[in-house]
């Protein structure tokens, strides 16, 4: 079992970073295989909104990015967090995502996931909204979100790390077991053949590598 952490925080001792590797702890007690990514030490350049990797299969920028990618692709789960910053995402992991190959190449196709958003003050919820959303899109089956208020510099407490455990245990059973998570599997091909499908043939040629992406991970 193969499982990639990603911290979106800038901060590689924060709140975030804290509860993921008592995630890495627990997965890797149970017998998981982990590799744990801080964000902030990649070099990842912006999008530059080309389109090209939606024809050829791969961005042309070759940095962290793509590498992180290819991790992700290999991967049986995916646990990805982000501190709150006006309500969203950090920028540092929004710039992953933009270039990440997840709602259109379908990166985390019958892959686990769970998120893990942190803050001090108002808007983790919508953080947490932000990533459930990217995950289930991408494909994934969310074992489960972890959404934890903190004071800024402050440790974790007895009741996060808890948190934290089960929802490892958990992402590690749901693997395990290959849980179906059937309503989310309904929406998720609701979404696919509604939205995401017609969207992609409609461009023809010049999104032929989204179409082989998915023939290679196994959607018709």
């Amino acid at each position: 079992m193969k499982i990639v952490i990603i911290n979106g925080s800038p901060r590689k001792n924060g709140a975030t970073a804290g509860i993921l590797r008592a995630m890495e702890d627990k997965l890797a007690e149970n017998g998981a295989e982990t590799e744990f990514f801080n964000v902030c030490d990649m070099n990842i350049s912006p999008c530059r909104g080309c389109c090209s990797c939606y024809k050829t299969g791969r961005c042309f920028i070759d940095d962290g990015c793509e590498r992180l990618s290819s991790k992700i692709a290999e991967a049986d789960g995916i646990i990805i967090g982000s501190p709150t910053y006006a309500s969203n995402v950090s920028g540092q992991l929004k710039q992953f995502i933009d270039r990440g190959h997840f709602v259109i190449e379908q990166l985390l196709y019958g892959k686990y996931a769970v998120s893990v958003a942190t803050g001090e003050n108002y808007g983790s919820g919508d953080t947490s909204a932000v990533l459930n959303k990217l995950l289930k899109y991408s494909g994934a089956r969310l074992s489960g979100k972890i959404i934890c208020d903190l004071p800024f510099g402050s440790g974790l407490t007895e009741k996060t790390c808890d948190k934290a455990y089960r929802a490892a245990d958990r992402l590690f059973t749901d693997i395990s077991c290959k849980k179906a998570y059937f309503f989310q599997s309904l929406i998720h091909k609701i979404i696919f053949n509604a939205g995401i499908k017609p969207f992609v043939e409609r461009k023809g040629e010049s999104y032929s590598g989204v179409i082989q992406r998915w023939k290679n991970i196994g959607i018709n």
